[in-house]
């Protein structure tokens, strides 16, 4: 996997076939859709960063990159995407073959522009945070959520916005900017839509100046004065006395709850509100709307399920069945949120924490599109929630490196189109003949919005090869290449406009011998992905789809395509080592939570596919197959195995499975570190077996968003489940495989990848 990393280190690129099958027929008997994983902020310490404008192709609009033809005599350009000739400007007259500007160099194949300003008052938009409380929570969620925000509030630059909503039955938007010393609340109605201009009105924005008579009404720009925006949002510095005391003065809806009803909630008012107020102040500059939500939304739009008790949340199973009776009216009312907040600008994050589901399945879409955080968490006072907010403010060596109001744009070859993209964006609707008939996720487009996006947000973009034959092309001299362009203008955390450029080549190959090419190209890892986020996208999207039966066929298919064997044969069967790990990530996948649903709720699997959906390739391959590393005296830490055979009584195991790691103790350890061994100062060897998978955990929760859930458990104990669910079950109950001394069973039904391995092999020479 080296060279594919390098690649990754570049340009921030993983592709699963890094050679492409060059004609329609080729690219789909290789059966791994022609798709690439592109993280447009990937931090690249010794990038320069250029302090003037690009350089545009006249035609395609492409832009000056190391692949273009330069003719130095005559200070011409030549475009590598459409071949137009293009003049350098005055400004490059110097440039020679020793005389090269930066976005020349060979090894720039990534480059960022920061150019200067037009205008002193385009110059820096300070972060703006909308802050939108549940207050239906009981007194002990209220004390943590609480000290959560009170922390998060002095992580907050001085310099930046500040608002603040709670909802319960009603809707409260709080005056932090109020001359005469009363601090005021303006109050919404929860059980009813309520328009951008009723906002406005009620908020008294038209009390100095009156309306305008047409158009839209939008920031200081469009006739707000500044008064008015400043009484609901504040810099930090000037608001921390009011909103430290709104905070501790914080307490439970006063409406009363009969015993027999859940709360009265309108989280979609009260969203829908703040997006208002921020469509209002703030229009286009980068502005979050940070949502903490303690139960289900009963009450108004977007509500996922009725005040009654005796009713229960929808399930999997009813979804199934078409029978959440609130369901669909929900999705298309978030929809309708989503396109607002896209078209302002305007992010939505969600910190879900509540036993019970809050509606995450139903908000996915405002989240995603939007391209918000979501953190699900059992409670308010859990680490998972406390950390991963301070993550969202931490600066230094971990911070999450957040951008906004982006705007990521491809051009490609002739001979390739877009499908679409599956990740944290919205299409902006840029038809063109870059796009394909077929779409998958946000596709019909050549250009998206990434309201938010960080230094791990990874798109991945999947592309139709159109050409026919692969005979016509010979005669071209550049015919065996293609060229892809990736265009991201962000704003970044300093406030300024940024673009940033990768521009990539990569080779044809299609008739006789284009086999073993491709072969020698293949990502196992990128692959591995690449499908994991399509069968999620296909199990949301289309009726009567069967995951499993679609990427066993898959399987099937690319194992006769590329692997080596005699017809009617299994036991002839191999595969390269390129393609070795494959089955076992497919394996793997058909059981995680991104296909099984069963024991999850739907919150849950919408929680997981959307960070799956915008995390890198590492980081997705550890959700699909965990990692396992086993410390033990005889040898130092070393990675095993996913199997029940990695168990012994005398060995700690480290389960990492992204979303939570496991620190999983055999028997024989569990009762020496009861017995209190590694205090004594001569069993110091021991002390040290106990904290080296300690020490690493840290490091792994300390860059990791959200932060995952830890569990410390013991062999036989109720929590070992974490770890062995995750398991191959190669020794069940009744396989009859003979147990380790100090091992364990699995009791499941499961097939073991062995079994699973021997059905392929028997399938795939047929």
């Amino acid at each position: 996997m080296a060279e594919f990393l390098e690649l990754e280190t570049q340009d921030g690129v993983r592709m699963p076939f890094n050679v492409i099958p060059g004609t329609k027929q080729e690219s789909s008997t290789a059966v791994i859709p022609v798709s690439l994983l592109y993280t447009p902020l990937k931090p690249f310490p010794d990038h320069p960063i250029l302090p003037y404008s690009p350089l545009r192709c006249r035609s395609c609009r492409s832009i000056l990159n190391p692949f273009s033809v330069i003719d130095f005599s005559a200070k011409i350009w030549i475009c590598p995407f459409d071949y137009t000739r293009n003049h350098f400007p005055q400004h490059y007259a110097s440039i020679s073959d020793d005389n090269l500007p930066a976005e020349l160099f060979p090894q720039y194949t990534t480059i960022e522009y920061e150019p200067p300003p037009e205008s002193h008052a385009q110059n820096l938009t300070p972060p703006v945070y909308l802050f939108v409380v549940d207050n239906c929570l009981i007194e002990e969620e209220i004390g943590y959520l609480k000290s959560a925000l009170l922390q998060a509030l002095d992580l907050v630059p001085d310099e930046g916005l500040i608002g603040f909503i709670t909802f319960g039955s009603f809707v409260q938007v709080h005056e932090l900017g109020f001359s005469g010393g009363i601090p005021k609340s303006y109050v919404f109605k929860g059980s009813k839509e309520i328009s951008k201009d009723k906002v406005m009105e009620q908020l008294s924005f038209f009390d100095r100046k009156p309306k305008p008579g047409s158009g839209v009404v939008a920031g200081v720009r469009d006739g707000l004065s500044p008064e008015s925006i400043a009484r609901f949002l504040l810099p930090a510095s000037e608001c921390e006395f009011t909103l430290n005391s709104l905070l501790e003065e914080l307490q439970k809806d006063p409406w009363g709850v009969p015993t027999d009803q859940r709360a009265s909630r309108c989280t979609g008012t009260a969203l829908s509100i703040a997006a208002h107020v921020l469509g209002a102040c703030v229009p286009g500059s980068g502005a979050r709307i940070m949502a903490f939500v303690g139960g289900p939304s009963t009450e108004g739009p977007g509500a996922i399920v009725s005040k009654d008790l005796s009713e229960p949340i929808r399930s999997h199973k009813d979804l199934d069945k078409d029978s959440a009776p609130y369901y669909h009216k929900a999705v298309k009312f978030y929809e309708g949120l989503s396109k607002q907040l896209v078209h302002q600008g305007h992010i939505l994050d969600l910190f879900a924490c509540a036993l019970d589901q809050v509606g995450l399945a139903e908000l996915k879409v405002a989240v995603e599109r939007t391209g918000g955080l979501v953190v699900l968490a059992e409670s308010f006072g859990h680490s998972v929630f406390k950390e991963s907010l301070k993550r969202v403010f931490q600066a230094g060596e971990y911070d999450l490196g957040p951008a906004s109001n982006g705007i990521f744009e491809v051009s490609c070859s002739k001979d390739m189109k877009i499908q679409g993209i599956l990740g944290p964006c919205a299409s902006l609707e840029k038809k063109g003949l870059l796009c394909s008939e077929t779409v998958i996720g946000q596709g019909n487009t050549s250009a998206w919005k990434l309201c938010g996006l960080d230094k791990a947000t990874t798109l991945c973009i999947y592309f139709d090869i159109t050409k026919k034959e692969s005979s016509d092309a010979i005669g071209e001299a550049t015919s065996d290449q293609f060229y892809l362009q990736f265009l991201t203008y962000y704003q970044h955390n300093s406030g300024r406009m940024r673009l940033r450029i990768t521009t990539l080549s990569r080779r044809w190959i299609a008739g006789p011998g284009s086999t073993q090419e491709l072969i020698a190209g293949f990502d196992q890892e990128a692959a591995a992905v690449t499908m994991a986020r399509l069968v999620s996208f296909k199990m949301e999207n289309e009726v009567e789809f069967d995951p499993i039966r679609w990427l066993d066929r898959s399987l099937i298919r690319l194992c006769s395509r590329f692997g080596d064997y005699q017809k009617e044969n299994s036991s002839s069967f191999s595969l390269s080592p390129r393609f070795s790990i494959f089955p076992q990530f497919i394996f793997h996948l058909r059981r995680s939570q991104f296909v099984q649903v069963f024991n999850n709720s739907p919150d849950e699997t919408a929680y997981f596919r959307m960070i799956l959906n915008r995390e890198n390739v590492a980081n997705s391959v550890v959700m699909i197959q965990p990692s396992l590393i086993s410390y033990s005296f005889q040898s130092s830490p070393e990675p095993v195995l996913l199997d029940v055979a990695a168990v012994a009584g005398d060995r700690i195991l480290l389960l990492d499975s992204y979303f939570t790691i496991v620190i999983f103790h055999g028997a024989t350890i569990a009762q020496w570190r009861k017995a209190g061994y590694h205090d004594l100062p001569e069993h110091a060897a021991f002390a040290q077996l106990l904290q080296a998978p300690k020490d690493v955990t840290d490091a792994l929760m300390k860059e990791r968003f959200p932060v995952p859930r830890l569990v410390i458990c013991d062999q036989h104990g109720s929590q070992a489940r974490f770890l062995l669910a995750k398991l191959n079950p190669s020794a069940t109950y009744n396989s009859g495989a003979s147990m380790a001394p100090g091992g364990d069973l699995i009791f499941t039904d499961d097939v073991s990848f062995e079994v699973f391995l021997d059905h392929l092999q028997r399938l795939t020479v047929q």
